[in-house]
């Protein structure tokens, strides 16, 4: 099974001898690729809730970076592929939520560098309390962006 431990700057850690997960809960806004495409790895509702053990290291990685906040992460320790990154930013504009950047990018605040993510969720409705990151209130809030005419 694997093991789950903490470390700085990341809620939770899972790790085998294949590949090593990460999650970072204040980023996560519950998308859902991770449980709807691997049910068997990722089980929000057990602890733990990843399971690297039910799945192949190919298919976890994939999964992980199918989430588009960047709240799971993977190292691969068996020598397999790593995160593929797009060479110049991708943006897309979700109508009913936030703005997803995936690429390499630098997020900062005056100044200060927040983070240096490839893959990001940006709040877009103003009422997130982990701006500049969506938290998922856009959802709680009924935010819809409507096209100008």
């Amino acid at each position: 099974m694997a093991q789950a431990r903490k470390q700085p700057g990341v809620e939770r850690v899972y790790r085998d001898d294949r590949i090593e997960v990460t999650w970072e809960p204040a980023l996560c806004i519950h998308f859902g690729a991770c449980y709807g495409q691997l049910p068997q790895v990722f089980r929000p509702r057990e602890r733990p809730w990843v399971r690297l053990e039910e799945a192949e290291a190919d298919e976890i990685a994939k999964v992980v970076q199918d989430c588009p906040t960047g709240a799971l992460g993977f190292t691969r320790l068996d020598g397999g592929p790593q995160e593929e990154v797009p060479d110049e930013p991708v943006i897309d504009l979700d109508p009913e939520g936030p703005m997803y950047i995936r690429g390499r990018v630098r997020i900062q605040r005056e100044g200060e560098l927040l983070r240096e993510p490839t893959r990001v969720a940006l709040c877009r409705c103003g009422q997130s309390k982990n701006k500049p990151f969506c938290d998922g209130t856009h959802l709680k809030i009924g935010f819809r962006d409507e096209p100008e005419a």
